[in-house]
C-alpha cells in the first residue's frame, strides 16, 4: 500500500512540474531582435543617370544588427524642403520576371521574360538597404543637375526597434542614351559630334596605322522608335564601305539580334533594348556583362607576306529603345584591305 502511495506521489509531482514548466514557457517573452549602433550606410550621396536602371549596391553595413531588417524611404523632399510626389507615387516600370541569359532566340522570347510593375521611380530594396533608380525616370519629371535635387531619410527596423538615417542626397544626372557618350552629364548638350572606338588595329591606305582618337570616329543616331540596330562604315568623304570588307567578322553573333539583313552599305538587326539587356556576361558582351562588345575583323598580308590580323572594336550601351544607327567614320584615311 505504501508503495502505491509513493508511486502516486511521484506521478503527481511530475505532473505538477510539467504543468508549471508549461505555464512558465507561455509567460516567457518573445525573443526580440536587436538594432546595433555599428549598423550604417557607407554612402549618402547618389547621382544616378536618368533613363537607365541604376542599382546602388554594397552601400550598407549590417554590423551587429539582427536580421531580417526592413527598410523604407521616408520624408522624400526637394532640396528646398518641398514635397516630391514625383518620387513617392508609383509608376509603371519594366522588370525581369525570368532571368535573361543571352540564349534567347527571338525578340518575343526576350519580351516574355519581362513584365510591367508599379514602383516608385527611386526606391530602397526592402531587406537589403540598396537603392535603385528605374529607367522610367526622366528629366521631364525628375529634377536633374544642375538643380540641387532631393533629400530623403531611411527608416530601418526589426522587432527590436527602429533606427533612422537622415539627409541622404539624390542628385540625378540627365539622360545619356548611349555610352560612350558625347553628351555633357549636367547640361545634356553634346560636347562633340562623335565618340572613339574601344580599340583599332588597322593600317590606312597611306601606310600609317590608325589610332582610336583621331583616325576613327563613332557616331550614334536614333532614326525611329522601333527595335533595330544598324551598323555602317564610311570613308573620309562619308562614302559607304561594304561591310563584307570585314570578312572575318562573326556577323551572326556580333550582337544579340535577329533577322540580320546585310547589303553593300549596312548591316541591320532586330534587337531588344536596352543593349545589353542585362548586366550579365554573354557571348555578346564584355567579360563583366556591363557593356555590349562588337569586333569587326579582316586579315591582310603586309610587306614580306606578314599576316596582319586587323580589327575594330567598340564596347557600348544603348539605353533608349529605337531604330539606332552606329556609323564608323574613317576620318583621315581609308582602311587598307588589300594585300601589299
Amino acid at each position: 500500500m505504501k508503495n502505491i502511495q509513493y508511486t502516486l506521489q511521484i506521478a503527481l509531482t511530475v505532473l505538477m512540474g510539467g504543468v508549471l514548466l508549461s505555464s512558465c514557457r507561455k509567460n516567457l517573452p518573445t525573443e526580440r531582435l536587436s538594432i546595433a549602433n555599428d549598423t550604417q550606410y557607407t554612402e549618402y550621396s547618389y547621382q544616378p543617370v536618368l533613363g537607365r536602371n541604376t542599382l546602388f549596391a554594397n552601400n550598407f553595413q549590417y554590423g551587429n544588427s539582427s536580421r531580417p531588417l526592413d527598410f523604407k524611404i521616408v520624408n522624400m523632399r526637394t532640396f528646398n524642403g518641398e514635397p516630391a510626389p514625383e518620387l513617392t507615387k508609383n509608376y509603371p516600370v519594366t522588370v525581369w520576371k525570368t532571368a535573361y541569359d543571352g540564349g534567347e532566340q527571338s525578340l518575343a522570347e526576350i519580351e516574355a521574360k519581362r513584365t510591367i510593375e508599379n514602383h516608385p521611380l527611386f526606391e530602397v530594396r526592402p531587406h537589403s538597404g540598396e537603392f535603385i533608380m528605374w529607367a522610367a525616370a526622366n528629366s521631364n519629371m525628375i529634377k536633374a543637375q544642375p538643380d540641387s535635387g532631393y533629400v530623403f531619410d531611411v527608416e530601418m527596423s526589426n522587432s527590436g526597434g527602429r533606427k533612422y538615417f537622415q539627409n541622404f542626397r539624390l542628385r540625378p544626372l540627365r539622360e545619356r542614351s548611349y555610352e560612350p557618350s558625347n553628351l555633357d552629364p549636367v547640361t545634356g548638350q553634346g560636347t562633340s559630334v562623335s565618340v572613339n572606338p574601344t580599340s583599332v588595329s588597322i593600317t590606312g591606305e597611306r601606310g600609317q596605322p590608325f589610332n582610336t582618337r583621331d583616325d576613327v570616329q563613332v557616331l550614334f543616331k536614333k532614326a525611329g522608335n522601333g527595335n533595330s540596330l544598324t551598323i555602317k562604315f564610311v570613308d573620309t568623304l562619308s562614302n559607304p564601305i561594304n561591310p563584307d570588307k570585314f570578312e572575318n567578322t562573326d556577323w551572326k553573333n556580333l550582337v544579340h539580334g535577329f533577322n540580320m539583313v546585310k547589303d553593300a552599305t549596312k548591316v541591320r538587326y532586330d534587337v531588344a533594348y536596352p543593349i545589353p539587356c542585362s548586366a550579365y556576361p554573354t557571348r555578346y558582351t564584355t567579360s563583366s556583362g556591363e557593356q555590349a562588345r562588337m569586333v569587326f575583323k579582316f586579315d591582310r598580308l603586309g610587306f614580306g607576306n606578314v599576316l596582319q590580323q586587323c580589327h575594330l572594336a567598340l564596347n557600348f550601351n544603348i539605353y533608349e529603345k529605337g531604330d539606332w544607327e552606329i556609323t564608323f567614320w574613317f576620318k583621315r584615311d581609308k582602311p587598307k584591305f588589300d594585300n601589299d
